[in-house]
């Protein structure tokens, strides 16, 4: 049942070597790239801002000094911005802040220093093809918007070197609708795996959210366990997911 869910939204059940199961919502290549955006434009901003006040400030310390101070400050803000914002408890550059965004590790924790080094100074190759004067032109970021869109957890180049996963930080709460109601409580045929039985629940907890076409469709995807299709497929499982609610009470 869980190829059903994952094409419904980006919510992915990713099982860790402990064997114990985290739940993400991954973010897609959309509000991450309107992230990015913003992000550009708060590094350009602080780069002219304080290259301004650095030209003037060469009268006083001489130009070759300013110039050199306008690099370094370069090199700080375009390289080292992401890394300093997304190593830690933020987790987020102030543009991923804004959006709604996080950089976690696959297994749901903070990123290592390490970890936000490697996969911001990756954005160099994922900002190929460049426009203009070659590898110093202006970056398009095709390479990460193919990687993302062909990667099941939409992950670019500097993503999947660091082992990372850009998610929702805010979560609206889903509304609570009441789902169809069962004939009766029906015992499943066979005995069902944790994963089976958790995947069932949530069935039960969203088929309220769904409406009736979405259901039987992912209801047939488990007709093999409720040896029906279409409403009465739905009617069985909703039959069995109040089965084990009832028997998790006792």
């Amino acid at each position: 049942m869980e190829p059903a869910g994952t094409r419904l939204d980006t919510l992915q059940a990713i099982e860790l070597a402990e064997g114990v199961e985290v739940r993400l919502r991954i973010a897609g290549p959309l509000l991450r790239g309107g992230a990015l955006a913003l992000d550009l434009v708060i590094q350009w901003a602080v780069i002219l801002l304080v290259s301004f006040v650095l030209m003037i400030a060469g009268l006083m310390v001489g130009s070759l000094t300013s110039a050199g101070l306008i690099s370094l400050l370069w090199f700080f803000i375009w390289w080292w911005y992401p890394v300093f914002f997304e190593w830690g408890k933020w987790g987020a550059t102030p543009g991923k802040k804004i959006v709604g965004l996080r950089v976690v590790q696959t297994s749901g924790s903070p990123i290592t220093f390490g970890q936000a080094v490697l996969r911001n100074f990756l954005r160099y190759a994922d900002g190929m093809p460049f426009l203009g004067f070659g590898f110093a032109g202006l970056p398009t970021f095709g390479f990460a918007l193919a990687t993302v869109v062909a990667t099941r957890r939409f992950q670019r180049l500097g993503d999947l070197a660091a082992g990372t996963v850009v998610v929702y930080d805010r979560l609206a709460p889903e509304p609570e609708v009441p789902a169809p109601p069962p004939i009766q409580s029906v015992a499943p045929a066979v005995a069902l795996r944790p994963e089976e039985a958790r995947a069932l629940a949530a069935f039960r907890d969203r088929a309220g959210l769904w409406s009736e076409g979405r259901r039987e469709e992912i209801a047939d995807h488990a007709r093999d366990l409720s040896g029906s299709r279409g409403p009465a497929g739905v009617s069985r499982l909703m039959a069995m997911a109040h089965w084990l609610k009832d028997r998790d009470r006792r």
